[in-house]
């Protein structure tokens, strides 16, 4: 797809910064399980942690298309990377910018936007993943404050976070019609990490389960209305499917750069690989997969920017996206042959981290809910 010149010169901007800032680090981040301080401060600096936020609370003012060049770039060369400032923006950041009071905006945008504090999105249980109605954490109204229990599982940033939005029932339902939303400073009394997760990919994002023991917040910390919080918590999925599906986009476009590289070089039979018709076939195939994962994407980010409908386009980029970039990652080991499944080569771990874009965020077998209920609404 054909940018205008000022995404194209944000993209060349952020390709430098990825290619010089991110891409050296990839390996020790993938083996030492968490990214730099220093990085986390460079990605602050250059207001990659506040991108969309608007500039009177000390963003960078940028669209969601921007956005999503943003995640594509940083996961070209370092899939955690890309899900640390995904998870960051679209999970912490998005639902306080359009769920949150004017007061809790000018409390916590400008902290998240500057690296001050770094965000997360608590909604998963260990009893409630993509039934997500059927969660037990419980937030209680004590008169003058919150009182919050419960336990939280599978949450991205988990271990660096300063700020949470926090998903509890405050009505005792069945469904998810007594959820409630929260911004809790994980700094409270009460606050607890329980486990960081050994995970098969993205090492360098730390994935924690959480504790909530009598944790006692603000009431002015209740984001958006009351009993509405499952509202606040489906909407901003739909916007943060749009940034998984970049962060697979940038793992397959780093995969495909690597084989591609690899078979021109690579000489067998007296020739390289890439003269060979079969590889040429699969590359064409990664080649165009690659490109309606970019198409889809944009789609979904313009009807986002438009403030048209997007809950399907979405679901379409992160499913399409998601696979794709499991097939791709697949092909390039592939190609590469037996180097491509050491640890040497950099295949070998986009294809380890291609593997959750198809899990969370909602499964593909959610996206695929969400896609035909759009659908079928329109009969």
């Amino acid at each position: 797809m054909l940018l205008d010149e000022n995404y194209q010169e944000l993209r060349d901007l952020i390709s430098k910064f990825s290619d010089t800032e991110v891409a050296p680090l990839a390996a020790e981040i993938d083996s030492q399980g968490e990214i730099p301080k220093e990085l986390i401060s460079k990605l602050a600096e250059n207001g990659f942690l506040g991108s969309f936020v608007p500039e009177e609370y000390g963003g960078a003012g940028m669209d969601y298309m921007s956005y999503s060049i943003l995640v594509e770039e940083l996961s070209r060369n370092c899939a955690s990377t890309g899900v640390f400032v995904s998870a960051h923006s679209s999970l912490c950041v998005w639902p306080i910018l359009a769920f949150g009071t004017e007061m809790q905006k000018k409390k916590y945008l400008p902290l998240l936007a500057s690296g001050q504090a770094i965000g997360c999105f608590c909604l998963s249980e260990p009893g409630a993943g993509s039934d997500a109605g059927s969660l037990t954490t419980t937030a209680v109204d004590k008169g003058d404050h919150w009182e919050i229990n419960g336990v939280k599982n599978w949450i991205t940033n988990g271990k660096e976070a300063d700020i949470a939005i926090v998903f509890a029932k405050t009505k005792k339902t069945d469904d998810y019609k007594g959820i409630s939303a929260f911004i809790v400073e994980t700094n409270s009394p009460g606050f607890s990490i329980i486990k960081i997760e050994d995970k098969l990919g993205i090492k360098g994002s730390s994935t924690a389960q959480l504790a909530f023991d009598n944790v006692k917040i603000p009431k002015e910390n209740l984001l958006g209305p009351l009993e509405k919080g499952f509202r606040v918590a489906m909407a901003t999925l739909d916007g943060g499917r749009i940034g998984i599906a970049s962060q697979a986009l940038g793992i397959s476009q780093g995969a495909f750069n690597y084989a591609i590289r690899y078979v021109n070089e690579r000489v067998q039979f007296g020739a390289p690989l890439s003269r060979l018709q079969g590889i040429q076939f699969i590359l064409a195939d990664m080649s165009t997969k690659i490109s309606a994962s970019r198409l889809l994407i944009y789609d979904a980010s313009t009807r986002k920017d438009l403030n048209r409908p997007y809950s399907k386009e979405g679901a379409q980029a992160k499913l399409f996206a998601a696979e794709a970039a499991m097939w791709i990652t697949t092909k390039a080991i592939q190609l590469c042959g037996g180097n491509g499944y050491t640890k040497e080569y950099p295949v070998e771990r986009f294809f380890r981290d291609a593997k959750i874009t198809e899990i969370y965020e909602g499964t593909s077998e959610i996206q695929r809910i969400v896609i035909a209920s759009n659908e079928l609404k329109q009969l």
